[in-house]
């Protein structure tokens, strides 16, 4: 069966479904992704991802091909469940969003403004590029444990940010990530909340992420995950590939090493 028809096949089941939605209810979504089964929509961003990362690109007109994702210029496999990860060219600790931009404007050209122009879809969009990049990266951890790096100096200072920025209160609720994210057994309009500051509730999230949401039919990163807790506290918006939004990634990545990738996932 072809790609082009599936897409077909998985649209009209979202639609079919999304008239349910406004019950949002845990039921729901447990029937669709049993009606799913193994499939998973992501699969067509993953080839996308897949197609994205050999093709020519930018002024340069060159592929990702030699973009070094930590485990040397190529590698993929592995690559996903090892960061966020200090690199010694750049002085810094990233993840792969903010590692992807610096290869996008080292090896391709592009600016910096072209990759952060609009690194995310809008609902209704058919997904960018990157996040059919970071689609097909974390597939190719698939299994594999997460172990971000905490040997360096700066990945260490870097999950400290992170943690202090998960319970830093600000904006006009006084909320912070841990509002919603640091007790067992929470639930938001009858969604269940995890406790991101234990190892079960961390690993279960950061390893299902980036995910295929299934409200709004589009493949999602950790980046736009953070992104959009920040929009809903009403927070400054968080930019991609920031030190905050890789601190923030790091505090999770941390908190659940050693769980199996599971990503793509499939939320709600």
């Amino acid at each position: 069966m072809n790609k082009g028809f599936m897409r077909v096949i998985f649209t009209v089941l979202i639609g079919l479904w999304s008239v349910t939605l406004l019950s949002d209810t845990e039921g729901v979504f447990d029937q669709y992704r049993e009606m799913l089964g193994d499939d998973n929509p992501a699969i067509f961003v993953i080839f996308d991802g897949e197609e994205i990362w050999y093709a020519p690109a930018g002024p340069k007109s060159v592929s990702l091909e030699q973009c070094d994702l930590g485990l040397g210029p190529g590698v993929v496999e592995g690559a996903y469940a090892q960061l966020p990860r200090y690199f010694p060219d750049v002085d810094r600790v990233q993840d792969v969003e903010a590692r992807l931009e610096y290869c996008m404007t080292q090896l391709q050209g592009l600016t910096t403004e072209e990759v952060r122009g609009k690194p995310y879809s809008l609902r209704g969009d058919l997904g960018t590029e990157l996040e059919a990049l970071v689609a097909w990266i974390a597939d190719q951890s698939s299994g594999l444990a997460i172990a971000p790096g905490q040997a360096h100096a700066k990945e260490r200072a870097t999950y400290a940010l992170g943690e202090n920025l998960f319970y830093y209160r600000a904006g006009p609720h006084d909320f912070s990530c841990a509002t919603c994210h640091e007790q067992t057994g929470r639930r938001i309009r009858l969604q269940a909340l995890p406790n991101l500051t234990t190892h079960p509730g961390a690993a279960e999230a950061y390893s299902s992420w980036p995910a295929y949401r299934i409200s709004q039919g589009i493949v999602r990163t950790m980046g736009w995950r953070m992104r959009d807790c920040m929009r809903q506290q009403r927070m400054p918006e968080l930019i991609m590939g920031s030190q905050a939004s890789v601190a923030l990634q790091t505090y999770l990545a941390v908190n659940g090493a050693g769980a199996s990738m599971a990503a793509p996932g499939l939320k709600r």
